[in-house]
């Protein structure tokens, strides 16, 4: 299944909606997206299942990229 990450870059920065990105990632559920990033230095801000018509719309974004982590 497909994850959509909502972060701030820096694990100490405080949420600001302005400066949050995304980035996609395969997982079996939102813990396992959580503990595939767990050894990055970001803030998750929120975890979000992206299937049906919600992946196609995301698929057509030209920034539409999955991170790739074993």
């Amino acid at each position: 299944m497909l994850f959509k990450v909502y972060y701030q870059e820096s694990a100490k920065e405080v949420p600001v909606r302005e400066h949050t990105k995304t980035v996609y990632v395969e997982g079996k559920n939102e813990r396992d997206v959580r503990t595939k990033l767990k050894t990055r230095p970001i803030n998750i801000e929120f975890v979000t299942a992206v299937e049906g018509d919600y992946l196609a719309y995301e698929q057509d974004h030209q920034d539409f990229k999955v991170l790739e982590i074993e």
